[in-house]
């Protein structure tokens, strides 16, 4: 399988690049500078560009059999990069025929009728409180990513055990299960390991 990746240097991007190179996967890693990504290997592929202005984007989803979407915000990044990132990757899998589509979001992302638990409603507010546009920004671009033919799958990670140890450590153990409407997979408490595993996971049906 041949599997593009937006966000490939992030802490779970990267380990998402080395276990599908070590399942024997065709990747193209796309990320915003080639020199400082340091994986090399004869099945990947180093695409540099911008997802949020769109350059490379096309280039890096061309012959794919899946596209991954692991794009996070960042303190000085801008507002909407899920939203514009992925407009511009969608339109590029649109344009070259690709349709399996798999994005990591938060766990604030809700589904329209989910039953919710305490701890889940005092983390929804704490989003809202504290980081509105991030959360703003998820939703609207899964909502987005819900009205296109896209054979799509929503990763909501709520959590990982590993946030302040190295993005390869922890065990590769989780929670999740299908959720109600279509595509959309629910992640829970984890590992970077796992988070990893569940997002890779989803790229086959």
């Amino acid at each position: 399988m041949r599997l593009t990746v937006f966000g490939a240097s992030g802490r779970t991007g990267r380990p998402l690049v080395e276990q599908a190179l070590d399942r024997g996967h065709e990747v193209v890693a796309f990320v915003r500078s080639a020199p400082k990504f340091g994986v090399e290997a004869d099945a990947l592929t180093v695409v540099e560009g911008d997802a949020y202005t769109g350059e490379g984007v096309e280039e890096a989803v061309i012959g794919a059999d899946a596209v991954v979407s692991v794009l996070g915000q960042t303190g000085d990044g801008p507002d909407d990069l899920l939203t514009v990132a992925g407009d511009h990757i969608v339109e590029a899998m649109t344009d070259a025929g690709v349709t399996r589509f798999v994005t990591l979001v938060g766990a604030g992302v809700r589904e329209e009728g989910e039953s919710v638990t305490l701890s889940g409603r005092v983390m929804g507010t704490l989003l809202k409180v504290l980081a509105r546009s991030v959360l703003e920004d998820a939703e609207e671009h899964v909502r987005r990513v819900r009205s296109t033919d896209l054979d799509y799958t929503v990763v909501r990670a709520p959590g990982w055990s590993t946030a302040r140890e190295p993005a390869t450590t922890g065990p590769a153990t989780s929670t999740w299960g299908s959720s109600p409407s279509r595509g959309q997979t629910w992640l829970g408490s984890c590992s970077t390991a796992s988070r990893t595993s569940a997002t890779s996971a989803r790229c086959r049906r």
